[in-house]
């Protein structure tokens, strides 16, 4: 088996659209929710979200190319390009074939979608865009990467709700690790802040409705929680074999050594009780890095501040860790950028890899009043200069998908 270890890493988030920025800002504990602003939510009952701010998708895209393309497809080609220059890896002397690009999307081009559907409302099916399908389609971020990169090797979208991003990497993670790949564009991307999708998150009563106060409206494991507050953007990671890194000199920020994805088999959008399949991914994730829980310093929970999620997954943690639950970390950084939905993934697997790098955990924001079904150290009092040995990321999706990947300092 191969040693699979990330050298790269890109990022266009809420708190930022670069690696560096994203990160000065996590650690600074800067909220990005605020009031919608690419559509007019004043009917609705959440009017909050966690946008993408001064983006402007021709840096990285041509102007004529990016008029056919998603939204979503923007953040992810310029995550990905972001991810190739920060990795140093120079693709002309790379053996491509052995290149892949595995992103996670819940939703695709739900604003495309969206907007050529009034097209054929109001004028005719002769109007839609030609370019409907291959804009709207999830599984077109991955092959606009791989267009744009040259990468023809493995390459497939994952949709699997929320987890996504996080079943993306974890697919690239066993690409390498079983030979089949020597590098994998790995992560996820989603922009579903659209009138369609806060309709429908709004009226299954998903979403905060603290619309006056939007920088205490995601607030994971607080007793206030009334739902989550959806975010946009990517995350992409360089997941590279470890001799393929090391020849080449790369700088390795950290390995990846274990995966778990289960399913609930429950219900469409509730988790199962006490968070078992989340459990279940958590330890197929560190049985396969053959370590013992206590070895684990740092959760990055999927912690959405809705009152189910926050619950049953603290319960699930507390299941798998035993005694040792009180001693980890366990932060949401949702409470800063709200919830990527399938991109939510990529991006906190980002934040993993910076921790391990540098030896810090970001705090979870917001946080006043404790809630009695959730007990661990949520690291509520500011961000922490702390080495980590091993970090755990989760994401949870409706129905009843679960995904977990553990990353290691090397």
């Amino acid at each position: 088996m191969k040693r699979v270890v990330v050298t790269g890493l890109g990022v266009v988030s809420p708190v930022g659209n670069d690696k560096d920025t994203f990160w000065k800002n996590i650690k600074a504990g800067v909220c990005g929710i605020d009031k919608v602003t690419r559509f007019d939510a004043s009917e609705f009952p959440c009017q909050i979200a966690g946008e993408v701010k001064d983006f402007d998708p021709t840096d990285y895209i041509d102007k004529k190319e990016a008029k056919r393309m998603d939204r979503y497809t923007h953040f992810a080609v310029a995550a990905a390009k972001m991810a190739l220059s920060d990795s140093g890896l120079d693709l002309e002397k790379t053996n491509l074939d052995r290149v892949g690009v595995i992103t996670g999307s819940g939703i695709g081009g739900m604003e495309t979608f969206e907007t050529q559907l009034k097209v054929l409302f109001e004028k005719g099916p002769g109007r839609v865009s030609p370019f409907f399908i291959p804009m709207m389609i999830s599984n077109i971020s991955a092959a606009q990467i791989a267009i744009a990169t040259g990468a023809k090797g493995v390459n497939f979208n994952v949709t699997s709700a929320c987890a996504s991003g996080t079943n993306a990497i974890g697919e690239a993670f066993r690409s390498i690790k079983y030979g089949e790949s020597d590098v994998v564009f790995a992560g996820g991307a989603e922009a579903a802040v659209t009138p369609m999708s806060f309709a429908g998150f709004c009226n299954m009563k998903a979403m905060s409705t603290r619309n006056d106060n939007p920088k205490r409206a995601s607030i994971p494991f607080d007793a206030e929680r009334d739902g989550f507050v959806m975010g946009e953007g990517a995350g992409i990671l360089i997941l590279e074999e470890l001799e393929h890194a090391k020849a080449r000199g790369a700088h390795i920020y950290c390995e990846m050594v274990g995966y778990g994805a289960t399913d609930d088999a429950y219900h469409m959008t509730a988790p199962s009780p006490d968070g078992e399949g989340g459990a279940r991914a958590m330890k197929l994730a560190i049985d396969e890095a053959n370590i013992d829980v206590s070895e684990v310093d740092y959760i990055n929970a999927h912690g959405t501040s809705t009152p189910y999620n926050d619950k049953f997954e603290t319960a699930a943690i507390k299941s798998v860790f035993g005694e040792h639950a009180k001693k980890l970390a366990v932060s949401s950084t949702k409470s800063m950028t709200g919830h990527l939905l399938g991109g939510a993934g990529g991006v906190e697997g980002v934040i993993c890899a910076l921790s391990l790098d540098e030896g810090y955990i970001p705090q979870t924001i917001g946080f006043e009043k404790p809630d009695e079904d959730c007990d661990l150290d949520y690291v509520t009092d500011g961000g922490r200069n702390q080495a980590i040995n091993y970090a755990l990321s989760n994401s949870l999706g409706f129905g009843g998908h679960n995904a977990s990947i553990l990353l290691k300092k090397i």
